[in-house]
C-alpha cells in the first residue's frame, strides 16, 4: 500500500469520530432538557407532600366535625318526621361517602408518600387518584347543593342551634394546634 492510495480503512476511524459526536450531542441534547424537567418534578413532590399533610390534617378533621357536631346538630333540630327522615338520609349518605373517599385516599397514600420522597414516580396510582378527585368534587358538591342549604335552613330558626354549632366547633378546633381548613 503506498501512502497515497486511498484506504477505506483509515477514513472509517473518521467516520466513527463522527457519529460518537452525534450520539454525544444526542445525549447532551437530552441533558439541556433537564433543567425544564426538574420544576415538575418537585412541584409534583411538593404536592404530593402537602396533599398527604392536608388530608390527614383537614380533611379527615372536616369529616369528623361534620359526623360529630353538624348532622348530630341538624338533625336534633330538624322538624317534623318527613324533615328528619330526610337530614338523616342525606347524612347516612354523606359520612358513607367520607369512609369511601377515605379508604380510596388510604390505598392511595403509599404511592404518594413515594413522590412526596422523589421516589418512584411510576408506583403512584393515576386512575385512582383521578377516581379520588372525581368522587370528591361530587361529594361536595351534593353536600352544598343538598345538605347545607337544608342544614342553614333548619338551624336559622332557632339561632341558639346555630351558635351552639358554632361553640362545639370552636372548642374542638382551640384544642388542636393546626388550623382546621388551610
Amino acid at each position: 500500500m503506498t501512502p497515497s492510495s486511498p484506504n477505506v480503512e483509515v477514513a472509517s476511524p473518521i467516520a466513527d469520530f463522527s457519529q460518537c459526536h452525534a450520539g454525544i450531542v444526542r445525549r447532551l441534547d437530552e441533558l439541556a432538557e433537564l433543567p425544564g424537567l426538574l420544576a415538575p418534578a418537585a412541584r409534583a413532590q411538593t404536592i404530593a407532600q402537602t396533599s398527604l399533610e392536608f388530608f390527614r390534617e383537614a380533611i379527615f378533621e372536616h369529616h369528623l366535625d361534620e359526623e360529630r357536631e353538624l348532622f348530630p346538630a341538624v338533625l336534633a333540630s330538624a322538624e317534623a318526621a318527613a324533615e328528619h327522615a330526610r337530614v338523616q338520609a342525606l347524612a347516612r349518605r354523606l359520612t358513607d361517602e367520607h369512609r369511601e373517599l377515605e379508604t380510596l385516599w388510604k390505598r392511595l397514600e403509599p404511592g404518594l408518600k413515594k413522590v412526596a420522597k422523589g421516589l418512584a414516580f411510576d408506583e403512584l396510582d393515576i386512575d385512582g387518584l383521578q377516581t379520588l378527585v372525581q368522587r370528591y368534587r361530587a361529594h361536595a358538591q351534593y353536600e352544598e347543593n343538598e345538605f347545607l342549604p337544608l342544614a342553614q335552613t333548619i338551624l336559622a330558626r332557632n339561632g341558639d342551634h346555630m351558635a351552639a354549632l358554632g361553640l362545639a366547633l370552636h372548642l374542638r378546633h382551640s384544642r388542636t394546634t393546626t388550623p382546621p381548613y388551610v
